[in-house]
């Protein structure tokens, strides 16, 4: 949101007492954790509001302290929403709910990225979508200063089912950053960065007790438990209750551990019960699936390919280590890997067969009892692998943005006219401005619920008739306006009756706004001079792109000759002609041109002629 600096930023003045005093009261309002004694903290005498823009043009309101430094900022247009900073963060961290990431993503966050699903480390629970939500650098034990502020993409359910059914995609739109243009407007910009938070154990395990306290079911990604967000205790997740069934270590009623596991050792013993549990981890899962054509395996391909991916994730957390490389079989009681496997053919989970060269396993037992009875862990290879996709994930995202980047952006605008300027007036909003269907959207949901007129039988209506400004706004004429209409009929009754504009925005071009429908670029296959076909290219003005320079580079592309001519009836407009049937040549080179796909209407009209 503020990735770039502000586009337009006004000139700051101070709030009257008045207003100031109806700032204070939404702020109490809408944070009841805020009480009114602290509202001076949060809403000081002498804050300022300055009007600003962003880089993608959504325009907004920051408050400032007397100092300076942004508190509160609104984002977009008459909304009324007060989003705290991480300057008030920074004041009050638990003013809202939260979820940490690792130090590695918080960079990506200040760059401009959204939080992803699979960079979530711990979160507060509850949580629903377009929730306001504080993100935390992930600390072990504590809790991390307030980064970014963002909403929530989806419900804390989603989150804690993202481990049992891998769910891809964004948990926090992310909407401001520490470091970003927004603080950058502060003055106390390069404070340092907060202590994270300790938690009292012994205040945890009280919440613990209490009936409100769930147990069990929230996302904390290590044997300790991070410390409150809004009261709410945050819980663990199957990874921790690996952990405390594989390592013996108590937890209370709110996941806190008792704190052996961040003082453990790893010892050869341990390194060597860890490797058990992988194996005894992939004969249960990867390598009991395997055809019996598998076998034999060679002992390298068999450790390297299921054993070693299969170690217990939570080994990382319960000795400290920074990567898995420390659980190795050198380092164990074994010292190497054919010792290890001629151990555990004892046992009877594997069968091997020796050869002068290596050590091949040629079977596996599934039903062995500790196969049977084990309790399944997060493996390293699950991190891994999860790891990976996150990678390429953001890679294609960083591919897509590159290309978005050089895409000619058509934004479909309409201004209040006629019949609908009273709705617009009574709703208090600007009538000359231009607006989105987002906004046009916002602007009825809001005039609706303020005015109470959404029908107590089915909420899907409107009673429009209850309302002279809206009945005028949804009328035809030489027809009776109905008493209620359904919501997506008000809205699509208001948009027509309104004047359409669109805006053209291209890197390296002036904007381009203009009153009108922006028509799509007409790609259409014709017969002429008797049985030849040839594509024809109109209405491609608009979008920046000339003629002559289109027809040659059609030439070149479909190596057949083009042709300009003025169209017939609009002396303004011209059209290029291509030889032969070269729809997909056409709609692909306006796409490297940055025309988005939506705004290409591409037809054949030589098949209904063949028929």
């Amino acid at each position: 949101m503020f990735k770039k600096a502000l586009a337009d930023l006004k000139t700051s003045a101070p709030l009257r007492s008045s207003d100031r005093r109806k700032l204070k009261q939404r702020v109490l309002q809408a944070y009841p954790m805020i009480q009114p004694e602290e509202g001076d903290l949060f809403v000081p005498d002498g804050l300022q509001s300055q009007k600003f823009s962003t880089h993608l043009e959504d325009p907004g309101v920051a408050y400032l302290s007397p100092e300076g430094d942004p508190l509160w900022f609104t984002i977009g247009k008459g909304s009324e929403e007060l989003i705290p900073t991480v300057y008030t963060l920074w004041k009050r961290p638990d003013l809202l709910p939260f979820l940490s990431t690792p130090a590695p993503v918080v960079p990506k966050l200040i760059n401009g990225a959204d939080l992803m699903i699979p960079g979530v480390v711990q979160h507060s629970p509850n949580l629903a979508p377009d929730q306001l939500v504080a993100v935390t650098q992930y600390h072990r034990g504590a809790i991390g200063p307030p980064l970014a502020v963002g909403r929530m993409a989806v419900s804390s359910d989603t989150l804690r089912s993202a481990e049992e059914t891998d769910v891809k995609g964004k948990a926090v739109y992310v909407l401001h950053t520490w470091k970003d243009a927004l603080w950058e407007m502060g003055t106390s910009k390069k404070a340092d960065v907060p202590a994270p938070r300790e938690f009292n154990t012994a205040t945890e395990a009280e919440e613990g007790d209490s009936e409100d306290s769930p147990e069990g079911d929230g996302h904390v990604d290590s044997g300790d438990a991070p410390p409150e967000a809004n009261g709410e205790p945050v819980r663990q997740d199957a990874e921790s209750a690996a952990a405390e069934a594989n390592s013996g270590t108590t937890t209370d009623a709110n996941g806190v551990g008792d704190g052996s596991l961040s003082s453990a050792k790893l010892t050869p013993e341990d390194i060597s019960s860890l490797l058990r549990a992988a194996l005894i981890q992939a004969i249960g899962t990867t390598l009991s699936s395997l055809p019996p054509s598998s076998f034999p395996m060679s002992a390298s391909v068999f450790w390297s390919t299921y054993v070693l991916p299969a170690r217990p994730a939570y080994a990382l957390d319960m000795y400290g280590l920074p990567d898995p490389s420390a659980i190795d079989v050198k380092h164990s009681t074994f010292k190497n890997v054919k010792a290890f496997l001629k151990a555990s053919a004892k046992e009877g989970l594997i069968k091997l067969k020796e050869s002068k060269s290596d050590v091949m396993v040629t079977a596996v037992y599934p039903k062995h009892p500790d196969v049977i009875s084990r309790q399944s862990h997060r493996t390293i290879g699950d991190i891994e692998a999860k790891a990976k996709k996150a990678e390429d994930r953001e890679q294609k995202e960083r591919e897509a943005e590159e290309k978005r980047k050089g895409e000619i952006q058509v934004s479909e605008l309409w201004k209040p006219f006629d019949t609908t300027v009273p709705l617009f007036v009574a709703a208090s909003k600007d009538t000359s401005d231009l607006y989105t269907i987002t906004d046009i959207r916002n602007i009825v949901n809001e005039y609706v619920s303020s005015r109470n007129l959404i029908n107590a039988n089915d909420q899907q209506y409107i009673n429009v008739g209850s309302d002279d400004a809206l009945a005028r706004a949804v009328s035809v004429k030489g027809e009776e306006t109905p008493e209620f209409m359904k919501r997506d009929d008000v809205l699509k009754r208001i948009r027509a009756h309104m004047q359409t504009w669109h805006e053209i925005r291209a890197e390296g071009r002036d904007l381009v706004r203009k009153k009108g429908e922006l028509k799509p670029i007409s790609v259409v296959v014709k017969i002429r001079q008797g049985r030849k076909a040839c594509t024809l290219i109109t209405g491609f003005e608009p979008y920046g792109l000339q003629a002559e320079e289109l027809a040659e580079e059609l030439r070149k592309m479909c190596a057949s000759s083009t042709s300009v001519t003025p169209v017939h009836g609009k002396p303004n407009s011209l059209e290029v002609m291509v030889q032969g049937k070269q729809i997909k040549g056409v709609t692909d080179l306006l796409a490297a041109r940055g025309v988005p796909k939506k705004w290409i209407e591409s037809v054949d009209k030589t098949a209904s002629k063949k028929k």
